[in-house]
């Protein structure tokens, strides 16, 4: 029996697909291009001159990560431009806290079939969110993978690599008792923590296109998929400045856990949640899930993305500053002596509970 030769195409991957997208996507990298980048793709690999963006005795910081299961939602609604900008965001935020500056950004983005309009929306919302953060796009890997994925779904990553000089690297070490700790406002859940939201809207069948008491005219859809918060551009001056003493990216764990990651031994996190009022979109997940306070200081943001460490004779300058850059900016608490660790207290007026409480995550 004949059997006609097989192709690649055949077996569901397509060549000729994957090169249409590089070659529509080629303006969205060189619309990132900063020095030490040219951000032309086509290449084996990406090239990044340190000399030409102004570094003398440079170190390296790289950073991955992925959007998680935010993705989901933003795949079942049919929404992907925003997603690109929460991937550039949960890297180069990780840089940020360490003193480096977002030099250049690669992305991964992987299928059962290659969809040329979605991936070209993602890919311009990546553009998007590296400009944001003042790195260049200058590679990535768009992958066709039948039966890997299900029909329509994709996947998503990224690597960011960012540069500090010798001296300025933001370590934490110089964090002592009686510094004060600010909040910068986060553009609402950001990327963690979406299992459980995705939880909480079906068992409450909630519908995405609906919209909610409080929420506003927006959908509940639009509210879960703003993007990540980039804070690259109104940190990385006072860091370099030598004004601020630590910062983390509240993430995965909340502030419970990511305050300590910065803090030395001898230095505890104490956080009054009283002092910001918590966004409304928290308010409804609470509600809907039934979530304890503690949970959800361990699972989401709860309107801090970012929290910034400073002498308390900095703390007016730099609040200033960050508001003038467009910042929500809170003092939501300080570093007392004791053993390394976060306590977030206060939150029954925040969260409308019947009963105040604290918890204490060590390190």
């Amino acid at each position: 029996m004949s059997q006609k030769p097989l192709t690649y195409a055949d077996a569901g991957v397509s060549i000729d697909a994957g090169n249409a997208l590089v070659k529509a996507i080629g303006p969205l990298a060189r619309s990132t291009a900063r020095p030490g980048a040219d951000a032309e793709l086509g290449g084996f690999g990406g090239l990044f001159d340190l000399k030409a963006a102004g570094y003398s005795d440079p170190l390296l910081v790289a950073a991955n990560d992925g959007v998680g299961t935010k993705l989901k939602l933003a795949i079942d609604t049919g929404r992907h431009d925003g997603v690109g900008i929460d991937l550039v965001a949960m890297c180069a935020n990780d840089l940020v806290v360490q003193g480096a500056e977002p030099l250049f950004f690669l992305d991964y983005y992987a299928s059962a079939k290659l969809d040329g309009v979605v991936a070209a929306t993602v890919v311009a919302s990546i553009a998007e969110g590296c400009r944001r953060a003042g790195c260049a796009l200058i590679g990535g890997e768009t992958a066709e993978m039948p039966g890997m994925y299900a029909a329509g779904d994709y996947d998503l990553a990224g690597f960011c690599v960012g540069a500090v000089d010798r001296n300025k690297v933001l370590t934490g070490k110089h964090i002592v008792p009686g510094d004060l700790i600010l909040g910068l406002a986060s553009s609402g859940v950001h990327s963690n923590g979406f299992s459980l939201v995705r939880r909480i809207i079906e068992d409450n069948r909630w519908d995405l296109d609906a919209s909610f008491p409080n929420l506003g005219s927006s959908s509940l859809a639009t509210v879960l998929l703003e993007p990540t918060k980039i804070y690259v551009r109104s940190l990385l001056p006072l860091v370099q400045q030598g004004r601020i003493k630590g910062l983390a990216h509240i993430t995965g764990g909340g502030l419970l856990e990511n305050i300590p990651r910065v803090l030395p031994d001898n230095c505890h996190a104490i956080v009054e949640a009283g002092r910001w009022e918590l966004p409304s979109v928290f308010s409804l997940l609470q509600e809907g899930g039934r979530i304890a306070p503690s949970e959800m200081a361990r699972t989401f943001n709860c309107g801090v993305g970012m929290a910034v460490i400073v002498a308390p004779d900095q703390a007016d300058s730099v609040s200033n500053a960050l508001a003038g850059a467009g910042e929500g900016v809170f003092e939501i608490g300080r570093i007392e002596e004791g053993r390394r660790g976060c306590t977030v207290s206060g939150l029954a007026g925040v969260w409308n509970s019947a009963e105040d409480w604290s918890a204490t995550h060590h390190a």
